[in-house]
């Protein structure tokens, strides 16, 4: 078929413009690019002796692996609490409690209002003066513990969508085989959408490890921290800065590489995407 479901394909007339269009867009980012690194290269940013610390020691042990082990730290620990905290509170939502779906609303669109840089300041701040493990790291806890509340009520909404994005006929299978809602929800919804929604999922851990740059603000030793001590240290904040955007890109593709593989295996075992019926196998309990 030529069409999808919102528009009718491109013809050979629209394919030809969109070409055009992107070429001379790809000509124009060119364009900033070399303009940019031709006004750096006059202001002296760009010469071989700015270059030079990257290739000590003391800059990759002192700094920037330091930097780079307390981002991958920070946003190892929010993935996997985010995720908990989205699946808990995404199942809270579809609950047929009305009590657990309001409390489960109220908190899910609260903290995806509140920015995350002010819940890492506001936590910074009460680990730092109230008693407990996290007095030892505020910085720390308050990175993940903002990261979790954002990026997981983010999450919950995704499941939340994707459950109530599936096909209608798969609660009434469910139902129909004798399963509770409750059961139908956690056996034969749940898996279905978390395999539909895996997409936005990955593109959230992204979201959660680029944000732990934010920490520098509350003196969280991270990666892009670490980059700018290196620049005040030596005076060359943009190469700095370049490394640290270099290993963030290298980092996150990496990140998306492994989570596409996972999201690939994990659909090849399943029925595939929540577009229609699914086959299963459930006992009647």
């Amino acid at each position: 078929m030529s069409s999808t479901i919102l528009f009718d394909a491109p013809g050979p007339r629209t394919r030809r413009r969109i070409a055009i269009v992107n070429a001379v867009g790809a000509l124009v980012v060119l364009g900033v690019l070399a303009w940019v690194i031709w006004g750096l290269t006059g202001k002296g940013q760009l010469t071989a002796a700015k270059w030079n610390p990257f290739l000590t020691e003391s800059v990759w042990v002192d700094y920037l692996l330091v930097g780079l082990w307390n981002t991958l730290r920070a946003a190892a620990v929010s993935i996997v609490t985010a995720n908990v905290f989205g699946l808990l509170f995404g199942l809270g939502r579809l609950s047929q409690i009305g009590a657990v779906r309001a409390v489960s609303g109220i908190v899910v669109e609260f903290f995806r209002a509140v920015p995350v840089l002010i819940m890492m300041i506001f936590f910074y701040f009460v680990f730092s003066f109230t008693e407990g493990l996290w007095s030892s790291a505020p910085p720390f806890y308050a990175v993940v513990v903002a990261l979790t509340l954002y990026n997981g009520s983010v999450i919950a909404e995704l499941v939340r969508s994707g459950v109530n994005n599936l096909p209608s006929g798969q609660r009434e299978a469910g139902l129909a085989i004798g399963l509770t809602p409750a059961k139908t929800l956690r056996l034969v919804e749940l898996p279905q959408a978390l395999i539909a929604m895996l997409p936005s999922m990955i593109s959230q851990l992204v979201v959660i490890l680029k944000d732990t740059a934010l920490g520098y603000i509350i003196t969280y030793n991270e990666l892009l921290r670490a980059a700018r001590l290196v620049g005040s240290t030596f005076a060359n904040y943009v190469p700095a800065l370049i490394v640290a955007a270099a290993m963030f890109i290298v980092i996150n593709y990496t990140l998306t590489w492994v989570a596409e593989r996972v999201a690939r295996r994990l659909s090849s075992r399943t029925a595939g995407k929540a577009v229609g019926p699914a086959a299963m196998d459930i006992e009647p309990e």
